[in-house]
């Protein structure tokens, strides 16, 4: 079967399929199926990604220089666990069900409670 996103290559043997995520970069091909330099990746826990999601995952999108900023929702929870590149090799991590989350780069704010909101 094939992806129905853009994927993210961290290494040789591995990609993985986020839920969301932005590109700091030139503009993508129409075509593309990966991006190679992602700034944030999203994920939205689920009963088959929970045990992947915050472990392997997360491991694995910091290997990348890009990444910036790993959000996984937590929709059970309404909660977002926010990793960020601190200074040096520091992975930060805070943990919000309500207020902002500051994304910087790329200078974005984010309301969590918007990332919750029903339709």
């Amino acid at each position: 079967m094939p992806p129905d996103g853009l994927s993210v290559r961290v290494d040789d043997r591995t990609g993985f399929e986020p839920d969301a995520l932005v590109h700091g970069g030139a503009r993508l091909d129409p075509d593309a199926t990966t991006v190679s330099e992602p700034l944030i990746v999203v994920e939205v826990l689920s009963p088959n990604t929970k045990p992947v999601d915050p472990g392997f995952k997360f491991q694995g999108y910091f290997q990348l220089p890009s990444v910036q900023h790993d959000l996984i929702l937590d929709t059970g929870r309404r909660t977002v666990i926010h990793h960020h590149r601190g200074a040096g090799e520091l992975i930060e991590t805070r943990i919000a069900a309500s207020g902002e989350l500051f994304l910087d780069p790329p200078g974005l704010t984010i309301g969590v409670g918007g990332l919750f909101a029903e339709p």
